[in-house]
């Protein structure tokens, strides 16, 4: 059994609120992860450290699993 949530596939992240009045902290996360305009999307590898990174500013983002790409 496979759990989709710890595999090493990859997730895409979008900025759906805007970071203005946020705390300092959660700005940062967001420039960390790419994200600097609403609406802009990034592709991100889906390990603890992105979900870490999403669950903090999960209230501004919209997190959307990729397909597992087969090589």
């Amino acid at each position: 059994m496979t759990d989709s949530t710890t595999s090493t596939g990859r997730v895409r992240v979008t900025l759906v609120r805007s970071s203005i009045g946020k705390l300092k902290k959660q700005k940062q996360t967001l420039l960390s992860m790419g994200l600097r305009k609403v609406n802009s999307s990034v592709e991100l590898p889906d390990n603890a450290s992105t979900r870490g990174m999403v669950q903090k500013v999960h209230h501004l983002v919209r997190v959307d699993e990729s397909p597992a790409t087969t090589e």
